[in-house]
């Protein structure tokens, strides 16, 4: 979360701006509202820095203070409008995803991937099945999900072995694959089947199915799953009822990105 040296920046790199984002960026779900000393720690800004960027965003009407403890403002919601606008993938994919809710009655996500994590990009639930609530923007970390994997797969070989060399794999159930060898053998099987199932890796009781969405060129550019609670039977029955729709859906998704292109 804190800002970033000064290593092998760019004589045109701003960090006025990088500084700026940090600041936005140190809201998030368990940290709705803070207080300039948390805004400062988060960051790693001084205290007189980070009051200067909030205060600002306050005039902006991006952030919300009553003095004390400062907020988002909705109007935040603008900046990530503006790639989601540009890319058309929730659009083109949202008809799909509520048929195929309406179909199986198991919540339907779609996301792209972002350094490490996945970012959700669309969204159509069911019932809440994990602790966290997620939402379009929600961010998780791509080698516990099968979204993330799915799109983990699909990377270069030499963006890949970067990716298992520095990622910080941490266990989050005690199921996780933490270890880099077998997530590469993960990732491995996963490209050649065209699908990925993870168990119960990024919360117990969380089982999730995801299939690759590829662009007009062949290349992967995100990823749809279901996810579904273990409550609702085994491991294969779950991938037995699953994964036919699922990987039907994202047939039918290609299909109308092709057309739109």
């Amino acid at each position: 979360m804190s800002v970033g040296g000064e290593a092998a920046r760019s004589p045109d790199f701003v960090q006025s701006l990088e500084r700026g984002l940090a600041v936005i960026r140190a809201f998030d779900a368990e940290h709705p509202r803070l207080t300039l000393s948390e805004v400062a720690r988060r960051t790693g800004l001084t205290r007189a820095a980070a009051r200067r960027f909030l205060l600002t965003l306050v005039e902006l009407g991006y952030v919300h203070t009553d003095g004390r403890l400062f907020s988002l403002r909705a109007r935040i919601l603008a900046l990530g409008y503006a790639y989601l606008s540009g890319l058309g993938l929730p659009e083109i994919a949202q008809r799909h995803m509520e048929a195929l809710v309406a179909q199986v009655q198991e919540s339907c996500s779609v996301s792209v991937l972002d350094g490490d994590e996945v970012v959700y990009v669309a969204r159509v639930p069911t019932k809440r099945i994990m602790t966290v609530g997620i939402n379009v923007g929600t961010r998780f970390p791509a080698y516990a999900t099968s979204m993330g994997r799915v799109l983990l797969a699909a990377q270069p070989a030499d963006w890949l072995d970067d990716y298992l060399a520095t990622a910080s794999l941490r266990p989050l159930t005690r199921r996780t694959v933490t270890d880099p060898a077998r997530l590469r053998a993960v990732l491995t099987r996963i490209a050649g089947q065209g699908y990925a199932i993870v168990d119960q890796e990024l919360e117990e009781g969380l089982r999730s199915l995801a299939a690759p969405i590829h662009g007009e060129d062949g290349t992967v550019v995100a990823a749809v799953n279901l996810s579904a609670h273990a409550s609702r039977g085994s491991f294969e029955l779950i991938r037995r009822e699953l994964l036919p729709p699922l990987l039907a859906t994202a047939r039918r998704i290609e299909e109308d990105l092709r057309g739109a292109a």
